[in-house]
């Protein structure tokens, strides 16, 4: 009996064009799933805290998924968010032009950002992920890939026209949930540092709008982060962080309390208007 490949299986979904929100999956702004660091991690992130769960695994040829890789999957994310709001099917199988995702997730489109897409594409489906979260019974895990697999169409010239990727139903699942999703800022995708943009994600996962905000303990934070640096050296960053308070709709502080450091943050006030600019990448100047 002839075999029946995956994307034989699943419908093809195309992406939708135009400014669309950007979409984050709490799961993955809440536990620590990326490599932080720029340099290439093969070092494994073995996590547990409490019922939670979870083992991140890097192949030395690629390295482990980092979280710059991370935006690929907030741009499906939207995708498959926006067309199930507008009522369209959707599918794990989805088609995009390259230009399309580096657009979106704020990247050049010249050849070099057209390789380092490919090289985070591989670096997703080449890094697998063993976690409890959204199981049954906590004590099982459920094992996948960020991408099951992905191909490129090129043109004459070889150069890449279209790109097809396979999410995992896990991430599928997460997306589709309602109650999973949250709306970040655009601004996200300019934040350069690693721990800069965990900490941004974490914030918004937790913050919220609340107006009350929210706090952790520092080397709770550090826990969290699954980062390799040393506590000393991931305190010096957050104080960093917070020094510049560059993270977009937030206020940063910390405090000192019985020998122990805790980070602040307090959502700021935001003109609506203002807010739904940025959620769909609106220049906000153009408002003023």
């Amino acid at each position: 009996m002839r075999s029946v490949s995956p994307q034989q299986q699943l419908d093809l979904f195309y992406s939708m064009p135009g400014d669309i929100a950007a979409r984050d999956a709490q799961d993955l702004m809440s536990w620590p799933f990326f490599s932080l660091a720029k340099s290439r991690r093969s070092a494994p992130i073995d996590f547990a805290m409490g019922a939670t769960w979870i083992s991140v695994e890097a192949v030395a040829e690629h390295g482990m998924a980092t979280i710059w890789d991370a935006d690929i999957l907030i741009w499906a994310a939207s995708q498959l968010v926006e067309a199930r709001d507008a009522g369209r099917p959707t599918s794990r199988h989805i088609a995009a032009r390259p230009h399309e995702i580096l657009t979106f997730i704020g990247r050049g489109t010249g050849k070099d950002h057209y390789e380092r897409l490919r090289a985070a594409l591989d670096r997703l489906q080449s890094t697998t992920v063993a976690t409890s979260i959204r199981q049954q019974h906590q004590r099982r895990r459920h094992r996948f890939s960020w991408i099951n697999e992905w191909r490129e169409t090129l043109d004459n010239r070889g150069r890449a026209v279209g790109i097809e990727l396979i999410l995992p139903d896990w991430f599928y699942a997460g997306v589709l949930d309602r109650g999973l999703i949250l709306t970040i800022d655009r601004a996200y995708f300019a934040l350069t540092g690693g721990v800069e943009r965990w900490l941004y994600r974490i914030v918004r996962k937790h913050g919220g709008h609340q107006r009350g905000g929210w706090s952790f303990d520092v080397p709770h934070l550090h826990l969290k982060s699954g980062a390799l640096s040393p506590l000393k050296q991931f305190a010096f960053e957050l104080r960093t962080i917070v020094r510049r308070q560059s993270l977009p709709g937030y206020h940063l502080s910390l405090e000192h309390s019985f020998g122990r450091e805790r980070l602040i943050f307090k959502p700021i006030p935001v003109d609506p208007f203002v807010a739904a600019a940025r959620r769909v990448g609106f220049p906000v100047e153009k408002l003023a």
